[in-house]
């Protein structure tokens, strides 16, 4: 018996022993995560910025390995540039006040866009003079769409959901805003930044139908309405 009670300690003695030494090993990697110079992170950042140009123009597939090259370093260039720039020009650089088309508090995010859009405009020249000359237009729309995750395709989706009866016209021109929206966009680092470049032009596109005969938050409410209803008919149904 008193083998038995000496064998159990033991085992538990190692038990615990195997746990601190797993648990050392787990503290030590993540203090090496966080020992990161700033060299190093920089160095991270660099490749993912490479591997995203590298993908994007890889969907292209050109087959002009020159060609290849030369937009990589379009692509990579800009992408270092929006990235320094907000790094280094952060929102708390501008002055908290008020946006003084609403008369609202700036918000962290609004610091944010007023800082980036400070950035010198030959960032974004030379990108899309670079890419227009090595690329036709819509494969340059392409790269743009590459930027920002598809945003434009998935914005005209839901205006054409709400406004099922959608004249060309009003296609067209809600179409002009977004494009523009994209081009813009592609001068800010964060999804959320991004994302509100393109709330400027979706409300420009709804004022647009506004003052073109069309009711914007009546159509919108009907649409919520409708997907509220049928959600509701299909858990009846259930």
């Amino acid at each position: 018996m008193k083998n038995k009670i000496i064998l159990t300690v033991a085992l538990f003695a190692l038990f615990l022993s195997n746990t601190t030494s797993a648990q050392e090993q787990t503290d030590s990697k993540q203090t090496q995560k966080k020992e990161l110079t700033q060299e190093e992170k920089q160095a991270n950042s660099n490749q993912e910025q490479e591997k995203k140009a590298a993908e994007w123009v890889a969907s292209l597939n050109l087959n002009d390995a020159a060609k290849v090259q030369r937009l990589q370093t379009v692509i990579i260039t800009h992408l270092k540039a929006v990235r320094d720039w907000n790094n280094e020009h952060l929102g708390t650089t501008v002055p908290a006040g008020i946006n003084p088309t609403t008369g609202q508090q700036l918000s962290d995010l609004d610091r944010q866009i007023i800082a980036q859009s400070s950035m010198p405009k030959t960032v974004h020249e030379n990108l899309m003079t670079g890419l227009r000359k090595e690329l036709k237009e819509e494969q340059v729309e392409l790269i743009l769409d590459k930027y920002t995750i598809g945003k434009v395709q998935f914005t005209m989706a839901g205006y054409k959901s709400i406004v099922p009866d959608m004249t060309t016209l009003e296609e067209e021109t809600i179409l002009k805003y977004m494009k523009q929206a994209r081009e813009q966009a592609v001068d800010y680092k964060s999804m959320k930044q991004i994302s509100a470049i393109f709330e400027i032009y979706k409300t420009k596109s709804e004022q647009y139908l506004n003052n073109n005969g069309r009711n914007w938050k009546q159509m919108y409410k009907a649409f919520t309405d409708a997907i509220k209803a049928k959600k509701a008919a299909e858990k009846t149904s259930k």
